[in-house]
């Protein structure tokens, strides 16, 4: 998946009913130190970029591992990505050594027990503790870490420059100055949103919960309705009108923006090219998105592909080799450079951060710290009902209280998880 909102809408097109093979996954791996090494990688809709760092890691691979030879398949990202998947947990004949996938997948994948624990591995690589601690939960299941995080996208809030100099607006140090300065704007200003919000934007939402110190798993705690009020109270007349909002999506949101017809938005690293391409290129800035306090950063979902070994590779050795090739530092610098794809590992952000301001508030959101869905096949159930945003839409149009939207979203997530 290239970024957060494919990887999540990815999420919501399989039931959890299909998420475990019918059979136990094969595990008749091997570790053969020559021959074709399968290596399977998400298509992107402008590939050729990802294909030439992918095709220099190869070079390089083969170049240092005599009578080996790389052999990539580029799979497309539609649901029929999850039905490949589990054939190839079960039919080492079809299976690549080392596979790219969305890492709001894991647990699926995990629960199908088709990949390999890595976890000796990445603490045997040089590279391996440069990992953050937070990004490395999102390949991990029960203690097993079962890929290599690859690239993440985060999000943070953009602003548009010109009309917060014109209304002698500062950027919002807070969540409740966020909310006073989006109506503000839509006041003065009222052919403009105040901030782009969506109904439909479970991870634009979900930070004012975890700020608050909400959470999925507790919808119904004074904390997280705290996170769902504020979040809802911008789908409101006075900033994001319901009946314009309350079905808009993260990428529609952007639109909003990109186009010109926001002040606000709450946007990923991965969101800037679109932004550059529309009316609103040239006249904005980033901060993180704020918190609760002032001074404080509200955490972002840390979305993002990994990259993982299959259990039943018959190349392993190899396989973790060249994963940590093309997932190691030079490779993932070059991957930003081509694809925009902001790495995993500390150095590289870095590095790159001292040569592009425009990553700065990304980087700030990261070290602030970050969070991610339940780490369970619950999950894939939770959001292929869209109780997240069933609930924020039933608040936004005045079908439910945050008491009663946030109750019924409780009971739903405790249902997905097998609870009465």
């Amino acid at each position: 998946m290239r970024m957060l909102d494919r990887a999540v809408a990815g999420l919501a097109l399989l039931a959890l009913a299909a998420c475990a093979p019918s059979t136990a996954p094969a595990t008749s791996g091997g570790d053969e130190k020559s021959g074709t090494l399968r290596v399977w990688l998400f298509d992107e809709p402008n590939r050729a970029p990802k294909e030439k760092v992918v095709g220099e890691a190869i070079k390089e691979f083969t170049a240092a591992n005599s009578g080996v030879t790389v052999e990539v398949s580029y799979i497309p990202t539609t649901p029929a990505r999850h039905e490949k998947f589990k054939g190839a947990f079960n039919d080492p004949a079809s299976a690549p050594d080392v596979a790219e996938y969305g890492n709001t997948d894991l647990a699926e994948y995990a629960a199908a027990g088709g990949f390999a624990d890595l976890g000796a591995d990445l603490q045997a690589w040089t590279e391996g503790k440069d990992v953050n601690a937070e990004l490395l939960k999102t390949a991990t299941v029960d203690g097993k870490v079962y890929g290599l995080p690859w690239y993440i996208g985060i999000r943070a809030l953009y602003y548009r420059t010109d009309v917060f100099d014109e209304l002698k607006l500062k950027p919002p140090a807070t969540i409740d100055e966020l909310i006073t300065t989006a109506r503000k704007i839509r006041e003065k200003k009222p052919d403009l949103y105040g901030l782009a919000a969506g109904g439909e934007y479970t991870f634009g939402a979900l930070p004012f919960v975890w700020s608050a110190g909400g959470d999925i798993e507790k919808l119904d705690s004074p904390e997280s309705r705290k996170g769902v009020k504020q979040y809802t109270d911008l789908l409101a007349d006075d900033n994001c009108p319901p009946q314009a909002c309350a079905g808009l999506t993260g990428g529609k949101t952007v639109e909003l923006f990109a186009s010109g017809k926001a002040a606000m938005a709450i946007g990923g690293n991965f969101n800037r090219s679109a932004i550059d391409a529309g009316a609103a290129a040239g006249k904005y800035a980033v901060v993180p998105l704020p918190g609760q306090e002032s001074g404080s950063i509200a955490p972002a979902f840390a979305g993002g592909n990994n990259l993982g070994v299959m259990k039943n590779s018959k190349h392993r050795s190899l396989a973790v080799k060249f994963l940590q090739l093309l997932g190691g530092k030079t490779y993932q610098t070059k991957m930003y450079e081509a694809m925009g794809n902001l790495p995993t590992l500390t150095s590289a952000r870095d590095e790159l951060a001292a040569k592009e301001s425009f990553l700065k508030p990304f980087m700030d959101t990261v070290a602030s710290g970050t969070r991610f869905v339940p780490v369970d096949p619950a999950w894939v159930k939770i959001d292929n009902q869209k109780v997240i945003p069933t609930m924020l839409q039933k608040v936004a149009t005045q079908q439910a209280t945050v008491e009663q939207a946030t109750t019924e979203a409780a009971a739903a997530v405790k249902a997905a998880f097998g609870g009465s």
